[in-house]
C-alpha cells in the first residue's frame, strides 16, 4: 500500500540506521532530480504508536526535508509504502535487505547494524543478529561479519570515516584487538582522531605488523607485570608505549609531561645508567 505521509509523521529513527553517514555529495545530486523529476521510488515505513517508522528510503527522506525546510510546501509530504512486520526484529532486516541492494554496506556498516541491534534489544546476541539481518551470507562470512562488529565494539568513535575500512582491514584489527595490542592501538587512534583515515592506518601499522608476528605473550603474574610490556600509563598524565621500528623498537612519549624537554634528559640518563659497564 502506497500513502501520502507528512514528514513531521516520519520517525527516521524508529530503528537503529545502518548507514553510518549520508554522502553530502550524493544527496545534493539526489535533491537535484527530486526537484527536476520528482521521487522515483517511495520510501518504506511501518506504522507505529507514534506515526510512521522509517525502515529504508533515509536520503530520500532527508532530501525531502531539506527541499522542505525552504518552505517550500511541495515537499511538506513524501509517499511511502506501507510495510507490516510484526516485529522490530523482522522490520531491520527489511531495512538491511533493501538498503544492501541499492548500495551495498561497508563491512564497517555490517558489524555496526549488528552491534547496535543487540544493544538496543532487537536481537539477543550478535550471532543472533547476524544470523537474521544477513540470511544469505554463508557461515564463513557471519564469522566475518562478527569479527567486523568485535571491531565497532572496540574503536566506535575513534577512526574518521571508519565506512571506507576494506574487510581485510577490519579483519587484520580484529585479530590484533583479540591478542594483548587492544590498549595501545586504542590509544594511537585516540592520538591521530582527528587527522584522516590514512594518516591513522599509516600510524598504526608498525604496531600491526608486530601483531601479525604473534610473537609469544607472557601473562602478569603478582610481582611482575605483563611482557612484553607494550604500553605504560603514568598519574602524572604520561603515557609511553612502544613501537616497533625497522631497526628495533621505538618509544613514544605523550601527555603533558611529555612536553617538558627535561624529561628525555632523565630517561637517557636512566638507560645509560643501565648499560654502564660496572
Amino acid at each position: 500500500m502506497t500513502l501520502t505521509i507528512p514528514l513531521a509523521a516520519i520517525l527516521p529513527d524508529a530503528l537503529p540506521r545502518d548507514r553510518s553517514h549520508i554522502d553530502e555529495a550524493a544527496l545534493a545530486e539526489l535533491m537535484t532530480s527530486i526537484t527536476l523529476h520528482g521521487l522515483r521510488q517511495p520510501i518504506e515505513v511501518f506504522a507505529c504508536d507514534a506515526g510512521y517508522g522509517l525502515i529504508s528510503g533515509l536520503r530520500r527522506l532527508t532530501a525531502f526535508q531539506r527541499l522542505h525546510a525552504g518552505t517550500n510546501p511541495h515537499y511538506a509530504s513524501i509517499e511511502a509504502t506501507l510495510r507490516t512486520p510484526t516485529t522490530r526484529a523482522e522490520a531491520m532486516t527489511l531495512m538491511v535487505e533493501e538498503n544492501d541492494i541499492r548500495a551495498p554496506l561497508s563491512p564497517w556498516e555490517q558489524g555496526r547494524i549488528a552491534l547496535t541491534a543487540v544493544e538496543a534489544d532487537i536481537f539477543p546476541t550478535i550471532d543472533a543478529a547476524i544470523k537474521s539481518l544477513f540470511p544469505a551470507a554463508p557461515r564463513q562470512k557471519r564469522a566475518r561479519l562478527r569479527a567486523c562488529a568485535s571491531v565497532v565494539e572496540e574503536l566506535e568513535g575513534l577512526l574518521t570515516t571508519p565506512e571506507r575500512l576494506t574487510e581485510n582491514r577490519l579483519l587484520r584489527l580484529a585479530a590484533a584487538l583479540r591478542g594483548t595490542f587492544i590498549e595501545v592501538i586504542c590509544q594511537i587512534f585516540k592520538e591521530t582522531r582527528y587527522q584522516s583515515l590514512d594518516s591513522q592506518w599509516s600510524a598504526l601499522l608498525q604496531t600491526l605488523i608486530e601483531a601479525d608476528r604473534g610473537d609469544e605473550d607472557f601473562p602478569a603474574t603478582p610481582t611482575t607485570p605483563a611482557r612484553p610490556r607494550r604500553m605504560l600509563t603514568l598519574p602524572q598524565g604520561l603515557i609511553i608505549r612502544r613501537e616497533l621500528s625497522a631497526g628495533g623498537y621505538l618509544l613514544r612519549f605523550s601527555g603533558p609531561e611529555a612536553k617538558k624537554g627535561g624529561l628525555m634528559d632523565d630517561v637517557m640518563n636512566e638507560v645509560e645508567r643501565l648499560f654502564r659497564p660496572e
